[in-house]
């Protein structure tokens, strides 16, 4: 049975094990910044078209020791790469280099290259070209403590990039790690949930997704492995057919995304059309000072501005300090989450909070705290 591992951002390992266990795959082991799963080729499929916290599905092939460059070309070169692509087809190298002797990962890169492009050579008297922005055959190299683990991308590319997000507004988050914040919530689903700083929308959006059963990866015009000889097409067709007849045509409630931005409400407008989420959505220029339940209760998410990014922590207090008023006040009835990157914007948000969660948007350290 194959081995992958699906890649997500730090802080994220215990959502995506979860949605792994939903998908029916149950032999997995949490990582690093990801999680490994075993499962024949159409887990594979099923993890990049529904895993919403994934960033990608990587198929590890090689694992071995690395002190000299010399020594990634010779045991790359013992892989079959012929057995994926035709030599006419592209490939691309991904590395990283850590806490190794090898410091420079455009050598590892270049050694990698060397190895797979000689074997082909070798075989058919002609090698495949690379592509550093659309290759057919994407393989992955992280040398970490003298250690090379080499992978084939499934994905392709981020599976963040869900392609609804054509306009944004300031400092957006990334797709899936919108998602796994939702998640991390504890939404059911089948309630409002409210962002009043929405932004670009993509808290609105990935949370219709959800409840409206479109799988993130459903419209993405093409992942790596359906590029190679090894795709089993009438399988991973079969798991599209499947995906489509489960989405609803709509839900009995709304997900309200509020901004004071005109501009971020046309931005979030847009890109909920694009995710064909626009029945499912409600969008309102609206200030949080004036905001007013759009129902009973629900689910409250926001990713409010950071210091690092639009202004110093001094500038941004007062805005946290109205947030706290609103989820203390109007809210008081709603479970209130924020994502935020300095203790002092927690603190001002008063109140303790009920639950925190340490994550990284980016190379950002945030806490996701729940009142």
């Amino acid at each position: 049975m194959p081995h992958f591992f699906a890649t997500t951002p730090r802080g994220l390992e215990n959502v995506l094990n979860q949605e792994l266990h939903d998908l029916g795959i149950k032999k997995t082991k949490i990582g690093v910044a990801g999680v490994g799963f075993e499962s024949n080729w159409e887990g594979c499929y099923k993890a990049n078209l529904c895993l919403v916290s994934a960033s990608r599905v990587l198929y590890p092939v090689l694992d071995f020791p690395a002190y000299e460059p010399e020594q990634i070309y010779h045991n790359v070169l013992k892989h079959d790469w012929t057995k994926y692509i035709k030599p006419n087809q592209t490939i691309a190298m991904d590395s990283s280099v850590r806490d190794s002797k090898i410091k420079d990962l455009r050598i590892v890169a270049l050694k990698a290259k060397d190895a797979v492009v000689d074997q082909f050579r070798e075989k058919f008297n002609k090698r495949p070209d690379v592509d550093a922005d659309n290759p057919q055959l994407p393989i992955s190299l992280r040398l970490a403590k003298n250690i090379c683990t080499v992978s084939l991308d499934t994905s392709g590319g981020s599976l963040h990039a869900r392609g609804y997000r054509d306009r944004g507004a300031p400092a957006p988050l990334k797709e899936n790690l919108a998602a796994a914040l939702i998640k991390m919530t504890g939404w059911d689903e089948k309630s409002p949930l409210l962002d009043p700083m929405c932004g670009s929308g993509t808290f609105c959006i990935e949370a219709a997704m959800m409840a409206l059963k479109k799988r993130p990866g459903i419209y993405r015009k093409r992942f790596a492995f359906q590029n190679w000889l090894t795709y089993q097409k009438e399988k991973f067709e079969e798991l599209v057919k499947t995906a489509l007849s489960e989405e609803l045509d709509d839900v009995p409630f709304r997900i309200y995304g509020f901004d004071n931005d005109p501009r971020a409400i046309a931005a979030s407008k847009a890109n909920s059309e694009n995710a064909e989420t626009i029945i499912a959505t409600l969008f309102k220029r609206q200030d949080l000072s004036q905001l007013e339940p759009p129902a009973e209760s629900g689910v409250m998410v926001v990713n409010p501005p950071y210091g690092e990014r639009m202004g110093d922590i001094k500038a941004l207090l007062p805005l946290y300090e109205e947030l706290g008023q609103v989820i203390h006040g109007p809210l008081k009835n709603w479970k209130c989450f924020v994502l935020s990157s300095e203790p002092e914007f927690i603190k001002a948000l008063g109140g303790r909070p009920k639950v925190r969660h340490r994550v990284f948007n980016g190379a950002i350290q945030c806490e996701f705290v729940g009142f």
